[in-house]
Order: structure tokens, then sequence, then C-alpha cells
């Protein structure tokens, strides 16, 4: 949970961004709570976004990966994508999620990938599936953002 990774971003989008004097991966990232959970994001481009949440100190009192980290997951990696598709000019705001947990996890870590199902001027949804270590379907999320000018 301590280490961390460097987000690989495409050379298309350090071009896009270039300039502006702005740390990508602290711009693009799930903030001090993201840190609290340990999220990490791994990858970052506008078609797949993918990020490790632990289930260590993320659980429920049962024991299971708690549904709002799942949620914090997916709406993190949501809401990068459509930053990243909106571009420096436009800020995304989450107005919609909706999350379906499918199974239990009780430790190691699991696994976000947001992928665009809409990528419009004003709005981007986003679909992210999160699985266990096995590749096991946890959770699928739908987040849908407002793309609004700076």
């Amino acid at each position: 949970m301590g280490e961390q990774t460097t987000t690989k971003f495409p050379q298309k989008i350090l071009d896009e961004w270039s300039g502006l004097g702005l740390d990508l991966p602290s711009l693009f990232s799930a903030g001090h709570l993201g840190e609290r959970m340990g999220l990490q994001i791994i990858e970052a481009a506008p078609e797949r976004v993918t990020g490790v949440l632990p289930v260590e100190g993320n659980t429920q009192p049962y024991g299971l990966l708690h549904g709002g980290a799942s949620a914090v997951l997916a709406e993190t990696l949501g809401s990068v994508g459509a930053m990243l598709h909106g571009g420096p000019t436009k800020q995304a705001v989450g107005v919609d999620l909706n999350c379906t947990h499918h199974r239990g996890v009780r430790s190691g870590l699991v696994t976000g990938t947001a992928t665009p199902v809409h990528q419009g001027r004003s709005t981007a949804t986003y679909e992210t599936v999160v699985t266990d270590e096995e590749g096991r379907r946890v959770c699928s999320a739908r987040l849908t953002c407002l793309l609004r000018e700076l």
C-alpha cells in the first residue's frame, strides 16, 4: 500500500498538456481520499484508465471490500478518463454513478478498468469493471460526467 507508482500517459496526452505547468499524476488522481485508500492509477488515456486498490483497509464490518471503496475506484477512473477526453480547457464533474456489486473480496488487490461508453462535447460516460486477482468481476459501474468549460 505504501508503494508509489508513476501513472503511464500516452505521448499524445503528454504533448497536449505540456507547457501548462501541471503535475499530471497529481492532477489525474483520487486526491487525498485516494491516498488514504491506497488507490493507484497505473495507466491513463481517454480510451482506457486502469487503477488498483488494496482490499486491506477498505473493508466493511464483515471483512469484505466496502462497496463504497469500489465506487471511489470507479468514480476516480471514470473521472480521469473524462478529464483526459475533455482536454485542458474542460473540467469533468460527475453527475451520475451507478454500481452493481457481484461478489465479495476479503484480501489482495482489486483492479479497475474504465472504458468510454460515450465521449461527447458536453458529457462523457465511462464503464468501469472491477476485478479481483483471479480476474473475476467484483463490480460493474457506470459514471457520467459533465464536461464544463474552465
